[in-house]
């Protein structure tokens, strides 16, 4: 009778080492030794390894400085900008400026108001891009995506991680042990009729 239980042991045993092995990606938080073999969660001990190692992939493969650079570039001389700094140089120029100066209103004709938009924009693209060129080199300079990561990422709690992990990856977590419980049964019904063979 014992013999056909071997199964349930088995689907028993196979689902709690796998259990045990999620758990083991995060506890224990802190290094402990069993029988003089230290034990310390995946995670937790290789924590500054991965933020070293995300700092990288991320700086180098998904978001570079330069990368960034680019495309604040494209926006800050793209025609939808330049067309804003244009349409609101010139509500200013024909209803603040004469505000201001109240004599000039007798010389802002339509005209003029074109005239001083065409300058003040033409001087504005350049200085535009100018700015654009310093504060890209700055940022080149100064922003260290990989340290930034990585320092992010080593200071992030353990709980938090886990929780996010855990989160997105419920399910997987939980086929992964049900896949254990049923190879263990399986091994189970394996042992059984290689137990029940004639000699």
């Amino acid at each position: 009778m014992l013999l056909y239980t071997l199964p349930l042991i088995g689907a028993l045993i196979g689902w709690l080492t796998n259990y045990i092995a999620i758990k083991m990606l995060f506890h224990p938080r802190n290094e402990v030794r069993i029988f003089f073999i230290p034990v310390q969660g995946v995670f937790p001990k290789r924590q500054k390894d991965l933020a070293r190692k995300l700092g990288h992939i991320i700086s180098e493969e998904l978001v570079s400085v330069e990368d960034l650079t680019t495309h604040l570039k494209e926006k800050a001389t793209s025609e939808a900008i330049l067309n804003h700094i244009a349409q609101r140089l010139e509500e200013g120029i024909a209803s603040r400026l004469p505000r201001a100066f109240p004599m000039l209103a007798m010389f802002m004709s339509s005209d003029m108001i074109e005239k001083i938009k065409d300058f003040l924009l033409g001087q504005i693209g350049s200085l535009n891009e100018e700015l654009i060129d310093k504060l890209s080199y700055e940022l080149e300079e100064e922003l260290d995506v990989h340290r930034i990561v990585e320092e992010k990422v080593a200071a992030f709690s353990t709980d938090k991680l886990e929780e996010i992990l855990f989160s997105i990856m419920r399910r997987e977590f939980k086929f992964v042990e049900m896949i254990g419980a049923v190879l263990g049964f399986l091994i189970g019904v394996a042992q059984i009729l290689i137990l029940s063979l004639p000699y």
